[in-house]
């Protein structure tokens, strides 16, 4: 490709102009994607693709439209414009639809200073090939597993440019380093399985794959001889692994998309309280090395350290200008957005209070309860908050873990949930999500 993209993005918003449009942004995205696979010490798969996408949304009165391509010509470009601006005559009116003013778009980043890009150079096939072949050859080392499902490794690199006609013009690079494992323990039906992995901006940050291994052998073994748990209400502690997800169900919650439709267990909860009393939730999008983060939204506005919930009261929702007009709010520099669709509020990088008390320290104080380590299937009402999921972990008597545990359900409704958790102290701070465990001090369970 001899065109930036920016150069592209300038000539899909010329296109644009051109085909009638009255206002209109466009996003040129390029990158390439590179993972091995290996089974058996055998190399399994390997898969490397490189492109670029483009997109533009155009606006037509209070109309508006998106299109998206693969293909860079400047035919397609214009036919691309031409196409948009039809669609967006023939869409429904929309009174909240709008680009950022001047005085809202930022003007004032530094990509660098967020390091979301690795400079070395690409790990070549045999590279990546070699670290999944040493996280496979460790699980298999481990007595009692039998079999890798799989291993591999991974690298993606891609660059991002956003311009659009009320001037702005921005862009910046990713890349993501990973590779994980999946360990089977056992035989026929009393087969268990087990994973770890790891996945950074920068290579160098990256676990090693021997340990990596190991500890995927090591939790498919500890799976070994799983039962039922009784039912009952007890103590449930959702494990550092899976607990974002938890909160993950808040900011869905509090997400404008989710609050303009009336769609939210939280709809009437702005300045009340959704968490204990002392804890909070924060988003950064500004945190260096970390994959949430951004130094601009979709929208061209400025982002910035924001409290979601303060000492346990929520705050804030988390708005785009389309959610943020809705509710005649401010946007709160939250739009994301791909090439093929018109921005939408998300959320980045947040971390949750940890707590004084380590994971060990919470499965002493439980008792008697379940330790979540997985969570398949979902059944949650997002208009009630109601909440049931098929779980799997290990059970804990007198404070000490006792026996694996599957096949069982967990039920509960997520604002009461949240009010009661107590977290631990075991967030790790270079995920995007800053979680610790989290215990909930009683759940229905259904097991035996």
């Amino acid at each position: 490709m001899t065109r930036s993209l920016t150069d592209l993005g300038q000539q899909l918003l010329d296109a644009a102009k051109r085909a009638g449009a009255d206002g209109c942004d466009a996003m040129a995205v390029d990158g390439i994607s590179h993972s091995i696979e290996v089974r058996a010490r055998k190399l399994e798969q390997a898969e490397r693709s490189e492109g670029v996408d483009i997109g533009l949304r155009v606006f037509v009165g209070a109309r508006q439209a998106c299109v998206s391509a693969s293909d860079t010509s400047t035919d397609t470009i214009q036919e691309m414009a031409e196409r948009a601006v039809q669609m967006a005559r023939h869409a429904p009116d929309d009174a909240y639809i709008r680009q950022a003013t001047a005085v809202e778009l930022t003007s004032d980043w530094d990509v660098n200073a967020l390091q979301l890009a690795d400079p070395a150079v690409e790990p070549s096939a045999a590279e990546l090939q070699q670290t999944a072949l040493e996280a496979e050859a460790n699980a298999l080392d481990v007595a009692g597993v039998t079999q890798c499902q799989s291993a591999g490794a991974g690298f993606g690199s891609r660059r991002i440019h956003l311009c659009m006609s009320n001037g702005f013009s921005g862009g910046y690079a990713r890349t993501d380093h990973g590779f994980s494992c999946v360990a089977i323990s056992g035989s026929g039906t009393y087969m268990e399985r087990d994973y770890d992995g790891d996945s950074r901006i920068f290579r160098s940050d990256l676990r090693g794959a021997a340990e990596v291994g190991q500890s995927a052998g090591a939790r498919a073994v500890a799976r070994q001889g799983a039962r039922k748990p009784p039912t009952g209400v007890f103590p449930v502690l959702y494990d550092e692994r899976i607990s974002s997800g938890l909160i993950g169900h808040l900011l869905s919650a509090t997400n404008g998309s989710a609050v303009t439709r009336g769609a939210t267990w939280l709809h009437d909860a702005m300045l009340g309280s959704v968490l204990p009393q002392g804890i909070s939730l924060i988003e950064n999008p500004l945190r260096t090395r970390t994959g949430g983060s951004r130094p601009f939204d979709g929208e061209g506005l400025p982002v910035a350290l924001r409290n979601i919930v303060e000492d346990g009261v929520l705050q804030q929702w988390t708005l785009d200008l389309a959610t943020a007009a809705q509710l005649g709010l401010p946007s709160t520099g939250s739009a994301m957005r791909g090439p093929s669709g018109p921005p939408s509020p998300g959320v980045g990088n947040v971390e949750l209070t940890a707590g004084t008390q380590s994971r060990k320290d919470l499965i002493r104080d439980m008792g008697t309860g379940l330790l979540l380590t997985s969570l398949i299937g979902s059944s949650i009402n997002a208009t009630t908050g109601d909440y049931s999921r098929g779980a799997s972990g290990y059970w804990v008597e007198n404070g000490e873990i006792t026996y694996p545990v599957n096949e069982c359900t967990i039920a509960g409704n997520l604002r009461d949930m949240l009010m009661r958790i107590v977290p631990a102290n075991d967030g790790r701070q270079h995920l995007s999500r800053v979680v610790p465990s989290l215990l909930i001090p009683g759940m229905a369970i259904a097991g035996e």
